[in-house]
């Protein structure tokens, strides 16, 4: 799955505009290398975002083509 797409279904980033933006500004950094948003995400992969003064880092457990909304109470 191509990492701009892998972004917005695990909701880290929620629109996929935003997401090719930050890829192409070099913000996305996978396994400590520069990702492009046509990278492909595989399971075990890091990827690191830098959004301001904020950095977020995942690991990639699994690779789903979409993902279920829960129901907020």
């Amino acid at each position: 799955m191509r990492l701009d797409k892998y972004l917005k279904v695990s909701r880290i980033i929620k629109r996929r505009t935003v997401q090719t933006k930050a890829c192409d500004a070099g913000r996305v950094v996978v396994n400590g290398k520069i990702a492009r948003a046509s990278y492909d995400v595989k399971v075990n992969d890091v990827i690191e975002l830098t959004l301001g003064a904020r950095t977020v880092k995942a690991r990639v457990v699994s690779v789903n083509e979409y993902a279920k909304k829960t129901k907020r109470l």
